[in-house]
């Protein structure tokens, strides 16, 4: 019986198959998912770059109607300048990456 358990090998070599396909398999999905972590936050940098880039100033002239020097109905014009705001300005990835590694300039800001 104890030769019998020597000489039987027969799941020993795949097990250890298994492990070492199933262990690189592992390391590339860490890899994998990292690097897919990395290009989500760099797209959701960009828009936010692109919501910041939006202009939301507006103007619009006011009307008056007017039946022998008096006044029908009147109505004011109005407007408003978008000032700038803190993410008005950012241009780059530094929020998500290293300094400089990757440049949210694909739009030409």
């Amino acid at each position: 019986m104890f030769n019998a358990l020597l000489n039987d090998e027969s799941g020993f070599v795949i097990s250890a198959e298994l492990v070492l396909v199933l262990t690189i398999g592992v390391l590339a999905m860490i890899v994998g998912l990292s690097e897919v972590a990395v290009a989500i936050n760099t797209e959701l940098n960009d828009i936010s770059n692109s919501f910041g880039k939006l202009d939301q100033s507006y103007m619009y002239t006011g009307f008056r109607s007017a039946d022998n020097y008096k006044t029908k109905s009147y109505v004011a014009g109005s407007s408003y300048k978008d000032g700038v705001d803190d993410g008005d300005t950012n241009g780059s990835c530094d929020l998500v990456c290293s300094l400089g590694s990757v440049n949210a300039v694909e739009g030409g800001y």
